[in-house]
């Protein structure tokens, strides 16, 4: 009978000590938001816990000039202007072939006037090889254009994930200053 008194009482204390460790709001704790593991080695409760990780927040921000919940709105944001500068650069070459068959088409029939040939003849083989050389000029330059739209947007979130990575390491440090294990 002893046995299962003792078993009882461990499986009771150890469910306090954990509820004790959690919220009591059932809310992700400020360093779980941020994608940090922190674990009061010390015993701290879950009232201390919250303090100091709000504390270390505070401390990481003025030590590293960077808020991660603002770096994330900019990381979004960055992603959303790469994504409709693409879009641009789609609509941007619409009509470049009319054009081209445009400008080939006069410049052949001024050929064809001054060769003494057929104008028609001349404007006939100006337009295709004006439209074929403004598709061709025109999805070159987009091709370009949306690569360094993504190089730029890709090089704009690496520097932020740099960011909130340096954010993340001193509030890391914060935290076992405090006498938390902390990882992330």
């Amino acid at each position: 009978m002893k046995p299962v008194i003792t078993t009882l009482l461990f499986a009771t204390l150890a469910a306090s000590t954990v509820q004790a460790q959690e919220p009591a709001t059932g809310q992700k704790s400020l360093a779980g938001t941020l994608g940090i593991y922190v674990f009061p080695s010390q015993g701290q409760n879950a009232t201390q816990q919250s303090e100091d990780e709000a504390a270390c927040y505070n401390w990481a921000v003025s030590n590293t000039g960077t808020d991660p919940f603002d770096a994330q709105k900019q990381q979004a944001a960055t992603a959303e202007q790469g994504q409709a500068a693409q879009e641009e650069i789609a609509q941007s070459g619409k009509g470049a072939g009319a054009k081209g068959a445009v400008g080939g088409a006069a410049v052949g029939a001024l050929v064809g006037e001054i060769a003494d040939d057929d104008a028609g003849k001349g404007a006939a083989w100006g337009a295709g090889v004006g439209l074929i050389a403004s598709r061709r000029h025109a999805r070159r330059a987009k091709e370009e254009a949306s690569q360094q739209v993504a190089v730029q947007t890709e090089q704009q979130q690496a520097a932020t994930q740099g960011q909130i990575d340096g954010f993340k390491k001193a509030f890391s440090a914060c935290m076992e200053g405090k006498n938390y294990i902390a990882k992330f």
